[in-house]
């Protein structure tokens, strides 16, 4: 473990614990509506308080006493008077009002993590740009491009393309628009000169334009659907015993092969070695160039596949999908140690610094604060770790 986990990532887990543990006793309750659907071939019997059995909605509901559902092999299952039946869209169903914790339920937990993951694909490649002492601004503008022409490719392949084809297509089309669009910032840095957060804010603007203007110069609409049932609930949406386990997955093995190639392959320490310090490393006989261009690179392809997840749950791509994406990427890569003097930072810190921010959305949310302030409250969280960074750099160096 200690291999995996160093005092910044066993820092982060513990302030996801507190928090966790925090919003739990403080975030209170809601009222959440359980149902549980008859299945075909079985009857309905409700009893009222004298013993005596009625069909389901003959009597008023003070009078029920319980409902006794019968299977088609005999198996009986009762079911008390706080629950009522009810037929929503001609399909029979039982239906009862419970209180559950307002962070501490399964429907918001897989909600935390199904949006870090998105969020955390792509902060591992922000961690690489920035342990290079590098910035990309063009993240979100990246995903949102990859994500548009991904759909269209999709959407052209057709909606009955197999599952397998309709992934492949889907996969090598985000990846590939995204490594493109990461090879050109990598190309122009290295080749012009030029300071990326200049190339990358360029990078965003333009890439931001082709997403309005693609989909509007082909199908004419701000959004783009249409896709193989096989891409999403055949595989990105599964739904596996009432969760959607493949975006946190592929969040997992990302930040695992993130974490492998930064600190056990000869690339990962040119990385570290060129945001040390550059000068010595060109000295050292690192091709400087060459690697930034590939990390570059792999931050476009990381962007590309977060797009593939993204189009691939929701089954569309919108013209301002990945709107301010590269606010919050960063945040989490400088939450989870990222130094943004290079040099310094973590794969597996990455994901933990994006369930933080996907924590304090949350807590925004349960709390019912004014989601006009998540921006303040995203800026803030840089400046603190930026803060909290540059003391300890000072204390080491004393």
């Amino acid at each position: 473990m200690r291999l995996l986990f160093s005092a910044q990532e066993s820092g982060l887990v513990l302030v996801i614990l507190l928090m966790m543990l925090a919003l739990t006793l403080f975030g209170g309750t809601k009222q959440v509506t359980e149902r549980v659907s008859i299945p075909e071939g079985a009857s309905v019997v409700v009893y009222d308080t004298g013993g005596e059995a009625h069909e389901p909605g003959t009597i008023p509901a003070r009078l029920v006493d319980r409902y006794v559902v019968t299977d088609a092999s005999g198996g009986e299952t009762v079911y008390p008077n706080a629950w009522r039946y009810a037929e929503p869209s001609g399909s029979p169903a039982l239906f009862t009002d419970v209180e559950k914790n307002k962070f501490f339920e399964k429907r918001n937990l897989i909600q935390i993590a199904r949006d870090a993951s998105f969020f955390a694909v792509m902060a591992v490649g922000m961690t690489a740009v920035i342990i290079l002492a590098g910035i990309d601004l063009s993240v979100g503008s990246i995903y949102a491009l990859a994500a548009i022409i991904g759909a269209i490719a999709l959407n052209k392949l057709g909606e009955d393309a197999s599952g397998v084809s309709a992934v492949i297509v889907g996969l090598l089309v985000c990846v590939g628009v995204g490594g493109v669009c990461g090879l050109a910032n990598g190309a122009m840095t290295v080749g012009l000169r030029v300071h990326p957060f200049v190339i990358t804010l360029g990078m965003m603007a333009a890439l931001r334009g082709l997403t309005i203007i693609i989909p509007q110069k082909i199908y004419g609409e701000q959004s783009i659907t249409g896709f193989a049932d096989g891409f999403t609930s055949g595989f990105f949406k599964l739904q596996v015993a009432e969760v959607y386990p493949v975006p946190p997955i592929i969040m997992l093995l990302v930040a695992l092969v993130g974490w492998f190639v930064l600190t056990r392959t000869v690339f990962g320490r040119r990385v570290f070695a060129i945001g040390g310090n550059e000068t010595a490393a060109q000295y050292a006989g690192i091709p400087v160039g060459r690697v930034k261009i590939w990390v570059y690179t792999l931050m476009g392809a990381l962007a590309g596949l977060s797009a593939c997840m993204y189009i691939g749950y929701y089954g569309s791509a919108e013209t301002g999908a990945g709107m301010a994406y590269e606010l919050q990427v960063i945040a989490a890569a400088v939450i989870g140690g990222a130094s943004l003097m290079g040099g310094r930072g973590s794969a597996l810190g990455a994901v933990l610094g994006a369930i933080v921010i996907k924590l304090i959305d949350n807590a925004m949310i349960i709390f019912e604060i004014d989601q006009s302030w998540n921006q303040v409250v995203m800026g803030a969280a840089i400046i603190v770790a930026v803060v909290v960074d540059q003391a300890k750099r000072r204390i080491s160096g004393a």
